[in-house]
């Protein structure tokens, strides 16, 4: 047999070869795994959002400028309710994947009274919150303390038929009597045409909205539902007991239609859009449905204005909006607060802006060229912020809310129901939710 000599040297080399680069590869990805470590992970705890390509931008452009900081994001529902429920239960726990988070604009006091919250002062002083609207910084503060941004605002808004004021050479009504009278006159007019307007529309059901609303009356009389300076109910207070009585007698049934018992939000909007109102009372995102012809049969006759007052006092609208706060249980605090400082940027809420429609909480963005050339009822708005008053601060608020609902709710869909004695009633109630709050403090000193 003849025998064969084969040579290992190509096989050699190429094992060498296979070796060295498999090294590469192993300490190029043990670099990336080192690198990666050395990024700090932030948990942002957010609602689904309307307008997401908006939101999409803005993350990728906080992701550009801060390579070394990882936001992960946990989208909850978009429900205000449900999505507490999530975030109390995650922080309830003291979880590590919250350092972020939304709020709505009543739950600071509950955050930061169950030390969910980090107080921010030290990171958001007095002379950079002069830059925020003020209701938004109020909602914010519970015991001289802040715990949160304000990221975007909303507000009780007086919508109107521009063309049907023009048409009848009405004023705009600056009292709710003025409102009264101009909107009866048109419905009168109206009617001799051939036509069936009502005169307003706004949220009268038992449920959250209905407490915003009745808010608005009470402290447009002069009057409020927890006195500012001892923090007591005062419901049975004269401003406060004449308001809700102007409710019941001159608005359900006469005014608006008997059937605004039953509206919130959509339905009472719906009652405006389709051209059936006068006036109404909504918050911002109704200016864009009101104007979409797809959807609006009085789009480009709307106008907004401030809400009305009573006589000798001032308008005031109900605060809503999202701010953003920090869990006091955070390990990244430092890059929590690089991030909520980005998040409530000017150069972030013009985003918002112009992207989504959100209203600013940055005063100066009122002024912003771009934003006004695209919406240009953001200048008047910017008024109507400035009388938003946030509803009663108190960590108890939801128990509050459900005295309040019941309260407005029993008085204004009974012609015969005796205020006076109804809001003591309600009083009570509230006294008790209140001593229960002071009992918790009292106990945590």
């Amino acid at each position: 047999m003849f025998g064969m000599h084969v040579s290992l040297r190509p096989v050699q080399k190429l094992l060498s070869l296979l070796f060295v680069s498999l090294l590469a590869v192993m300490l190029t990805a043990g670099c990336t795994q080192e690198a990666d470590n050395r990024k700090t992970v932030v948990h942002f705890v957010t609602w689904k959002p309307n307008i997401p390509h908006a939101w999409e931008e803005i993350f990728r452009i906080f992701q550009d400028e801060h390579p070394d900081i990882v936001i992960e994001r946990e989208v909850g529902p978009h429900s205000s309710t449900a999505f507490h429920d999530l975030l109390t239960q995650k922080l309830k726990n003291r979880s590590s994947d919250v350092d972020v988070f939304l709020m709505d604009v009543i739950w600071p006091p509950e955050f930061a009274a169950a030390g969910w919250a980090m107080p921010l002062d030290a990171l958001f002083p007095e002379r950079e919150q002069t830059s925020f609207l003020s209701g938004p910084i109020l909602a914010n503060t519970y015991k001289n303390k802040i715990f949160g941004v304000p990221l975007f605002i909303d507000s009780g808004i007086l919508y109107y038929r521009k063309d049907l004021l023009e048409k009848y050479r009405q004023p705009l009504p600056r009292t709710w009597d003025d409102l009264i009278m101009t909107s009866a006159w048109i419905v009168s007019e109206e009617k001799r045409a051939g036509k069936t307007i009502e005169g307003f529309s706004g949220q009268f059901k038992q449920y959250e909205g209905l407490v915003c609303d009745m808010m608005e009356f009470i402290l447009g009389n002069g009057g409020s539902i927890l006195d500012p300076e001892s923090g007591k109910p005062s419901l049975t207070d004269k401003q406060a007991i004449e308001a809700v009585q102007f409710v019941r007698d001159r608005i359900i049934g006469k005014a608006a239609p008997s059937g605004v018992l039953t509206y919130q939000e959509p339905e009472s909007l719906d009652l405006f859009i389709q051209g059936g109102a006068v006036f109404h009372r909504n918050w911002p995102y109704a200016w864009e449905v009101s104007n979409n012809p797809q959807r609006s049969r009085i789009a480009g006759k709307v106008g907004i204005t401030t809400l009305p007052h009573f006589k000798g006092y001032e308008s005031y609208s109900a605060l809503g909006g999202w701010q953003v706060g920090i869990s006091n249980f955070s390990q990244n605090k430092d890059a929590a607060w690089t991030f909520v400082r980005f998040l409530t940027s000017s150069r972030v809420q013009k985003i918002l802006a112009l992207e989504a429609g959100r209203a600013p909480t940055r005063k100066a963005l009122y002024r912003d060229e771009e934003i006004l050339r695209d919406y240009p009822h953001f200048a008047e708005m910017k008024n109507v912020f400035l009388t938003a008053y946030p509803r009663p601060r108190t960590p108890l608020y939801p128990a509050v809310s459900n005295v309040l609902q019941r309260y407005f709710s029993k008085v204004i869909s009974s012609p015969d129901s005796d205020v006076e004695k109804e809001a003591h009633v309600a009083s009570k109630e509230l006294e008790k939710i209140l001593a229960l709050e002071a009992a918790a403090q009292n106990k945590d000193k």
